[in-house]
This record gives C-alpha cells, sequence and structure tokens, in this order.
C-alpha cells in the first residue's frame, strides 16, 4: 500500500536526521568460511564486496548484509552469551545510531557510497550451529537489511551513514 505524500504517517516515515557510522566491515572469501574483519572494502557497483564469496549479479538484491550494533547487544542478551561478535552474524557491514528498518524503500549512503534498500537480512539455520540451540530464533526480527550497491566506492570503519534525498533538481544529496 502506498501512502500519499501528505499523509501524517509518511510525513513521520520521511522524517529521519539521524545518521548512523560504520563500526565493523567483514567478507566471506569462500561459503562457509569465517569472516574476514576489514577496516575498508571496495563495494563494486550492482555486484557485492570484493573479495566476498557472495557477489551478487546486477539484479541480486542481496549484494551486501547490514546489521545494528545495537542488535547485537539483544542478541547476547537473548541468548545469554558474555560475548557475540559481528563475525557469527556473518553481515557484512555492522552500523550503530540508526535504524536499519527505517531505511524501507529508500536509497541510503555509507560513505561514499550509495545503497538501496532491497529487504530484510532473514537468519539461516547456520546460527543454532553458530549461537547454540534457539539461535535462529535469536535473531529472527534483528538480523539486518540486505542493499543493493547503486554507486560503488570504499566503505571504512567509522564512515558515516545517512538517508539519501532527493532536490527538486533530482539530485541525491544528505538528509
Amino acid at each position: 500500500m502506498k501512502l500519499s505524500p501528505n499523509s501524517p504517517l509518511q510525513k513521520l516515515m520521511d522524517t529521519m536526521p539521524q545518521h548512523g557510522k560504520v563500526t565493523w566491515i567483514g567478507i566471506r572469501p569462500r561459503r562457509r568460511a569465517p569472516l574476514q574483519s576489514l577496516q575498508q572494502a571496495e563495494a563494486l557497483t550492482l555486484k557485492g564486496l570484493n573479495g566476498d564469496h557472495f557477489s551478487g549479479s546486477a539484479t541480486s538484491k542481496r549484494q551486501v548484509t547490514l546489521i545494528q550494533q545495537e542488535h547485537l547487544y539483544l542478541i547476547a542478551a537473548v541468548m545469554q552469551l558474555p560475548d557475540l561478535t559481528p563475525a557469527m552474524l556473518r553481515r557484512n557491514i555492522v552500523v550503530s545510531g540508526i535504524n536499519l528498518l527505517a531505511l524501507k524503500d529508500r536509497r541510503f549512503w555509507v560513505g561514499d557510497v550509495l545503497l538501496e534498500y532491497t529487504g530484510e537480512c532473514h537468519p539461516c539455520s547456520r546460527m543454532e550451529e553458530i549461537l547454540g540451540p534457539g539461535g535462529y530464533n535469536a535473531v529472527r526480527g534483528h538480523g539486518g537489511i540486505t542493499a543493493r550497491i547503486v554507486r560503488g566506492g570504499l566503505i571504512n570503519v567509522g564512515d558515516d551513514v545517512s538517508v539519501d534525498i532527493k532536490t527538486a533538481d533530482g539530485q541525491s544529496t544528505l538528509f
């Protein structure tokens, strides 16, 4: 259901002045391999992160995955784990300070890279292996999002994450 641009709910959904920060980056060099933590990754337009085994096609909705740092704490608490590392959840980019689900149907910037929200990133059965019994359910609703790389470039730990908005002349800018 598409809301009217003038509806009060649409105005609330369009108001997002928060900016996030990249806190961790990881790639999987091959299937089922441990994630490698990086300080910088190259995002390839309409493909994926350079060196990640899951490098999608131009039409793939899952070219890169993101998760909120705040959700790592929640999942650790639910699973009663003293420590939960980003690599355990097998997402490419961890961000803090911005609600990733609020990016639904939007484009957003991660540093100089333009991404497009394509869906929620649901947990896989590996969460039972990695986190223990109940791991799959602990991650449900907190698994982050998938995105397409609209404009590639370098992503660095510490980069800003912000909503892309269009100006009256159709140019992209930051919120």
